[in-house]
């Protein structure tokens, strides 16, 4: 049985819940490694834009930021399981998409509301800020429920 658009209302709510209480989550990028392309999968720090767009901040020496200049594809997992004896039991999602450089200052502005101690290095040259441009969202609300949606259902109603 599909479901219905208040189900998928509802589940995007659940997950820009979760998007929001997540201060760290896992970015995967494809690394090109001797003519061999590689997942490769490293810890940020995500604020969440008012459209729900993930917001990244990262160093052009960073290897995922090498990765993502060559091939912007990559996945996103906040993972809401950390404090939970059971693990499996608890949300998580993951999101894919591709990473876009941007200059905006409203996003500059959100990232650094979330976190003030970026402070310290958002303006060193080789950062900067990126969007995860949601394709497609895969929620795990807890075990055996499992929920997928497009990234147009996750944003917020205007």
């Amino acid at each position: 049985m599909a479901a219905s658009g208040s189900d998928h209302q509802a589940h995007a709510v659940e997950i820009r819940a979760l998007m929001r209480s997540c201060r760290r989550a896992a970015l995967g990028s494809l690394a090109d490694r001797a003519a061999e392309i590689l997942p490769f999968v490293s810890l940020v720090l995500p604020a969440l834009a008012a459209d729900a767009t993930p917001i990244l901040l990262m160093s052009d020496l960073a290897d995922h930021a090498k990765n993502l200049q060559l091939r912007p594809q990559a996945s996103l997992l906040y993972d809401g399981t950390l404090d939970l004896a059971e693990p499996l039991t608890g949300p998580r999602v993951t999101l894919l998409g591709h990473v876009t450089g941007t200059t905006d200052s409203g996003d500059r502005a959100a990232y650094l509301a979330q976190y003030p101690e970026a402070a310290l290095y958002v303006d060193f040259r080789d950062f900067r800020f990126y969007r995860f441009v949601i394709r497609e969202a895969l929620y795990v609300a807890g075990f055996g429920r499992i929920h997928r949606l497009s990234g147009a259902e996750l944003q917020p109603a205007t």
